[in-house]
């Protein structure tokens, strides 16, 4: 591992994200209300067991539309629907998609960003290759503190950092993503 030059790491391309699925609603007839319950269905069994979560608001991808970027929680339940892989989403991208595919939908469980997982590794990285937090913040596009605190993220991370840190990592986000019963 080396402390890749900020632009060996592709961008996430939200705006590609939001194009996908806007296709996808058209091609469905759907509302924006609609592919929020169609994206929340995905994992009925789940959410019928569960019944305090919150469902999918249209809001929520209507925003990544101004914002280009989600919380990376919402951007794999965004590609889940799709039947994509994250990295189909990264500006030019070059993947190798078998290799990055998330696991299969199933309706007692939903896609997760394992962030503990993931902050772990990055940290073991950085120590491998002699990166400071800083620079490797730099490499990144973001603070020391955003990278340092990945593993103890209560919710999420933007997914643009996330997709950033395991192209840092050269890894898949399917090595970090599981099927949570929660």
């Amino acid at each position: 591992m080396s402390a890749s030059a900020p632009s060996s790491i592709r961008d996430f391309d939200g705006d590609a994200l939001f194009t996908a699925l806007d296709a996808q609603r058209q091609a469905h007839g759907l509302s924006w209300s609609g592919v929020a319950r169609a994206i929340s269905e995905q994992s009925y069994e789940l959410n019928q067991r569960r019944p305090r979560d919150q469902p999918m608001a249209a809001s929520t991808i209507i925003n990544l539309g101004r914002r280009r970027d989600t919380s990376c929680q919402h951007g794999l339940l965004f590609v889940q629907w799709l039947r994509a892989a994250p990295e189909q989403f990264l500006v030019g991208r070059t993947h190798d998609l078998l290799r990055c595919a998330l696991p299969e939908p199933v309706p007692d469980r939903r896609p997760r960003w394992d962030l503990e997982h993931l902050g772990t590794s990055l940290q073991e990285a950085r120590c491998d290759a002699h990166v400071t937090w800083s620079r490797l913040a730099d490499v990144l596009r973001c603070s020391p503190s955003q990278i340092q605190h990945i593993p103890r993220a209560r919710y999420a991370i933007g997914m643009g950092l996330a997709m950033r840190t395991v192209q840092w990592l050269d890894r898949p986000a399917a090595d970090f993503v599981y099927l949570a019963r929660r």
